[in-house]
């Protein structure tokens, strides 16, 4: 872990900044996604537990003249499943906008694109089976996040563009949408630590 940290300083320490690379960590919950932006979090009968890396490049500043950039990004998540199951691998890429607030110090994320999972997540076949619908490795994705530049924070230049945050990583078929998922979806909520380089 100390030698990650140290990774993300010294990526600091480049100026350009049009990079992203996030590490989050987090575990399944059993409310829908509308429950979760509500605060409403209920707790998932299994201790299913995600470990993800995400990487970005920027495309955009200042977007629509407003405080919004724009990444193109791709991601590798570990899934760690229950009741023996083998652990499940998923790549996502996906388009995120980050809306920035007090003056860069916060900012709030919205991400949308495509997930596919090398099986189908324990926590999205019980959903499946319990309302008798299916199951895909393909399936919309959604990262919705909010976090804080720790380097703005703490007045640290040196810190400037590593964030600490909250984000929602969203599976699902879109009601049907996309390969006839209806309510198979999945919701982790998981911490990351992101740095800008």
């Amino acid at each position: 872990m100390k030698y990650l940290l140290l990774l993300f300083l010294v990526m600091n320490l480049y100026a350009q900044k049009d990079y992203s690379l996030r590490v989050a960590y987090g575990k399944v919950t059993d409310s829908d996604l509308g429950q979760i932006l509500m605060g409403n979090i209920k707790s998932h009968p299994y201790d299913l537990r995600v470990l993800a890396l995400d990487g970005g490049y920027l495309l955009a500043t200042q977007a629509y003249n407003k405080p919004i950039d724009i990444y193109v990004k791709s991601g590798l998540s570990h899934f760690y499943e229950a009741d023996g199951r083998d652990d499940i691998y998923e790549v996502t890429l996906y388009i995120k906008a980050y809306w920035n607030f007090f003056h860069k110090k916060v900012r709030l994320g919205l991400g949308e694109g495509v997930s596919y999972t090398s099986a189908v997540l324990y926590t999205e076949y019980l959903e499946a089976t319990k309302e008798n619908d299916n199951n895909s490795h393909f399936l919309n994705y959604l990262d919705i996040s909010i976090d804080t530049d720790i380097g703005r924070l703490l007045h640290s230049k040196t810190l400037y563009g590593t964030f600490l945050g909250f984000a929602i990583k969203h599976r699902s078929g879109i009601y049907g949408l996309i390969n006839n998922v209806s309510n198979g979806g999945s919701n982790y909520n998981t911490v990351y630590i992101q740095t800008q380089f």
